[in-house]
């Protein structure tokens, strides 16, 4: 299509040189016409010829210059009457047209043309006499054939032919040398995506391309989407590794109780009491594993799952607050709420209580006893800010930059004596976002921690 394109100046250049040409032809042979006219009239002129004078050097000259150009001449006088018809065909006959209306009406003093292109004619008037004294004193019509003009525009159209095939075959060359040249350094790119469909793996080499800027950014653009595949199959592979990891681990403790029950023969009650104790707090640990998985795909689904209604923020904080009393009673840890005013946003309900649910109870599992949570619930007249502050073991910097990753544990050994899987924030993350929100935490190790989240009054 771009070759083609490139290629249409060429065929249109046929056209315009032979529109050119053929303009020009007509245009020199009627300035030669009427150079030679000029001499005629000046004779007719001088001779009384329009009057009715007859002049043998006139008839001469007449019968001579339509010989010259294998055409005709018809003299009319000032009646309109034709006195003479080098074919001697319309003699005394009368004749009235536009061209000859003009010439005695003063309107081209240098006489008029007529180019018929259908019938390959040129036809010249010209006033005998002066038309700016008015004194006009018949005009002679010349019409001769076009014929040499028409063979020089076919002459002439043969070798502008060739000439546009030969430039259309140079340019299919060029275009095809050229197109080598500049495809060449593509072919690295291409190589690369190919590699991509075995695997990450594969394709693991950066490329540069400096050859021209164009190569050079799309490299750049192939180097920033291969470390993104890297990254994302890194987190795969953790993630299916901590999955399995986190559902092997209680299996593997209720098969360990369960095969002691197994070996031991007449088992007090109390031990089995004690050991099924055990197995059911591992079942229930597993269960929490496998709820909190389900709400992490549920978060990855696209938005059209959400169901967004407006939903007044303060009391779904103060159910959440409610629920969680009873954790935080058993602790010595405050549940304080300062709400400025009402709230009301678009939101999902369930999924909006989970990342709250978590966060507040983040600040209450990790907490100190005798500490305190701070929920605090702003709104402005675009957004709602939950802030929540804790006295608690807070997070170190380092850890900071992951604790949103999946299966992430800032403090493993803590972590598992509470009972977290290392989902929670993972999923609250996702529902913030989903939200089209916000999420930051702000902490400092052994002094507590502040999160702070911004979702949208209404959801778009």
């Amino acid at each position: 299509m771009i070759l083609l394109v490139g290629l249409m100046p060429i065929f249109l250049m046929k056209y315009v040189i032979l529109e050119n040409y053929e303009k020009q032809a007509i245009v020199q042979k009627n300035q030669m016409i009427q150079s030679q006219c000029r001499q005629i009239v000046e004779q007719v002129l001088e001779t009384g010829y329009t009057s009715g004078n007859p002049s043998a050097v006139v008839e001469a000259e007449l019968v001579q210059f339509a010989g010259q150009y294998n055409g005709r001449v018809l003299i009319v006088d000032s009646h309109f009457s034709i006195i003479r018809d080098t074919y001697e065909i319309d003699e005394d006959k009368v004749i009235i047209s536009e061209e000859v209306l003009r010439c005695y009406l003063g309107e081209g003093t240098s006489g008029n043309y007529h180019y018929d292109k259908d019938y390959n004619f040129l036809e010249l008037t010209i006033p005998i006499g002066s038309p700016e004294e008015h004194t006009v004193q018949g005009v002679m019509i010349i019409s001769v054939p076009t014929d040499d003009v028409s063979a020089g525009r076919a002459a002439l159209g043969r070798t502008v032919w060739i000439l546009q095939v030969v430039l259309t075959l140079a340019i299919i060359a060029i275009a095809f040398y050229f197109s080598r040249v500049l495809i060449r350094p593509f072919a690295k790119i291409t190589k690369s995506l190919e590699g991509i469909r075995g695997g990450v793996e594969v394709s693991e080499q950066e490329i540069s391309i400096p050859d021209y800027t164009e190569t050079q950014l799309l490299a750049e653009a192939y180097n920033r989407m291969l470390q993104r595949m890297k990254l994302q199959e890194d987190s795969r592979q953790e993630f299916v590794s901590n999955v399995s990891h986190e559902l092997k681990t209680p299996i593997t403790s209720m098969k360990v109780l369960a095969d002691s029950l197994l070996a031991q023969q007449e088992v007090p009650a109390e031990l089995y009491r004690e050991f099924l104790g055990d197995i059911a707090e591992e079942i229930d640990r597993e269960n929490k594993i496998i709820s909190d998985l389900l709400s992490l795909v549920k978060m990855d689904r696209k938005s059209s799952d959400i169901n967004i209604q407006e939903i007044n923020i303060n009391q779904l904080i103060e159910k959440i607050i409610k629920r969680l009393k009873p954790i935080a009673a058993a602790k010595e840890v405050d549940l304080v709420l300062e709400s400025f005013k009402p709230v009301l946003a678009e939101v999902d309900e369930t999924k909006m209580t989970l990342a709250l649910s978590n966060l507040i109870e983040n600040g209450v599992k990790y907490n100190r006893d005798g500490g305190w949570v701070h929920i605090s619930l702003s709104v402005d007249n675009r957004y709602f800010y939950v802030k929540v502050e804790d006295t608690g073991i807070g997070i170190s910097e380092e850890d900071q930059e992951h604790i949103f990753e999946r299966f992430y544990r800032a403090d493993k050994s803590h972590s598992r004596e509470i009972g977290g899987t290392g989902l929670g924030l993972a999923i609250t993350r996702s529902a913030v976002l989903m939200h089209h929100g916000a999420i930051k935490v702000y902490s400092k190790e052994g002094e507590g921690t502040t999160f702070t989240v911004r979702i949208p009054l209404k959801y778009v």
